[in-house]
């Protein structure tokens, strides 16, 4: 099989990135919409001021991360067929970075929001710290750890793509 072009590749990386957007869109959008039926509850009421003020920071890091993995769509839009795709594969890597980033803090805040309503404040703070660490171990540590494992092997998904393959 030959290599692929440097412009399929560039159109395989947006591909591949924009399927990895599709799945972190998701869960953004359903922690999103449920931060923002959650004051129209009625336990909301007896929530504290700390636990209203993690209430905001969890809601508004949900907006940015929204924000931050739908926009290589509207960036594709406004670049659509003006061969730039290897310029529109780096803003979309820097959106989705971000928007991973601000996905974690909302999370993050949502659990410290919940465990803090339900349990007493040392416990929610080590739950919600252990969270993070979850979190930025998948996230994070472990991707990094794992980028130089087996450089020197051939990856066949790269090389010689599935039968019917279009880029």
């Amino acid at each position: 099989m030959s290599k692929e072009t440097e412009k399929q590749r560039w159109q395989r990386n947006f591909a591949d990135l924009l399927q990895e957007l599709r799945v972190a869109q998701t869960g953004v959008q359903i922690l999103f919409a449920f931060l923002l039926t959650l004051p129209f509850s009625n336990g909301f009421t007896r929530t504290t001021g700390f636990q209203k003020d993690v209430y905001i920071v969890a809601l508004l890091a949900a907006a940015a991360a929204t924000a931050l993995i739908i926009s290589p769509v509207a960036f594709h839009r406004a670049l659509f067929r003006q061969g730039r795709k290897p310029e529109m594969v780096r803003f979309a890597h820097r959106m989705a970075s971000g928007g991973l980033a601000f996905m974690l803090i909302s999370m993050v805040s949502a659990v410290l929001l919940i465990t803090d309503f339900v349990l007493d404040r040392p416990i929610a703070f080590v739950l919600s710290g252990l969270t993070a660490i979850w979190f930025l171990t998948f996230w994070v540590v472990l991707p990094f750890v794992r980028r130089n494992w087996g450089e020197d092997d051939v990856d066949d998904e790269d090389d010689n793509p599935p039968t019917g393959y279009r880029d």
